[in-house]
Order: structure tokens, then sequence, then C-alpha cells
């Protein structure tokens, strides 16, 4: 299987995008899809964990709806990494409405991560319902 095969099976793929960075992200309930845009986060930044001791965090997060409450969620990994030089490969989502998101992450400290991302933007995001379930595409401000 090529692994642009793989890439669509896991629930993101990068988009063409004129000026940023794009990528669609995609589950069948709103945990699925947060999930799979944090780790479609560190995929297409090429990030690479030390394989020291693991790190857990709890990340709890407040918005408007739950399309602040993704860009929110992103963009709390990315000054995870900043601040800590950590970043995440296992996701737990312990609650998630409209107004709160509460997560646990484990990882462990960033061995390489090849591409900057200053930020996750609103540019033309929503979430969308489709035949499988719910879909967001999301640009990078880079």
């Amino acid at each position: 299987m090529k692994s642009a095969d793989l890439i669509n099976l896991a629930g993101f793929q990068e988009v063409e995008h004129t000026a940023d960075w794009a990528y669609r992200v995609w589950g069948q309930n709103l945990t699925q899809l947060f999930i799979q845009a944090a780790i479609a986060l560190y995929y297409l930044a090429d990030v690479q964990l030390t394989s020291e001791c693991s790190i857990t965090r709890k990340i709890q997060l407040q918005g408007v709806d739950y399309v602040s409450l993704l860009v929110a969620w992103l963009n709390e990994l990315l000054y995870l990494h900043e601040s800590e030089n950590l970043a995440f490969d296992q996701f737990k989502i312990l609650h998630l409405d409209p107004h709160s998101l509460e997560a646990e992450v484990t990882g462990s400290q960033v061995q390489k991560w090849q591409k900057f991302i200053k930020a996750v933007t609103y540019h033309n995001l929503s979430i969308q319902e489709t035949e499988k379930g719910l879909e967001a595409t999301l640009v990078l401000d880079v």
C-alpha cells in the first residue's frame, strides 16, 4: 500500500493551499475528529519523539463552539512544543462539549520537528457533517 493510501485511511489528508498549509481531517464523531487533527498536525510537521520516558499532560480548554475548541486544542499542542519541547502520540479526550474540552495527552521530548508551524487559523474553518461522519479543513500559518 502506498503511503498516500495509508494517510487517507488514517483520517487526514494534506490539501493544496495558495499561501499557507492546509489539511483535511475526518472522523465518525467529534472525539475522533479532534484526535485525527492532532495526529495529522504532528505527522505533517514530521515530528519525531525521543525514546525517553513518557510525559503525560492534562489539557483543559474553553471555547464558544466546537470550531473554536478545535483551534484552541491544536494551538495548545503547538504551545507545548514551543514552551517545553513536547509532542504527543497518545490522545484521550475525557470530556468534549461546545464550550469545553478536557484531554489527557502522552508523549515525550521532541527529537525532530521538521516543519515550523506558527499557528492553526480560523481561515474558512467549519466542521461539516458528511456521509461518513464529520470533516474539517484546517489552515496552518507557517
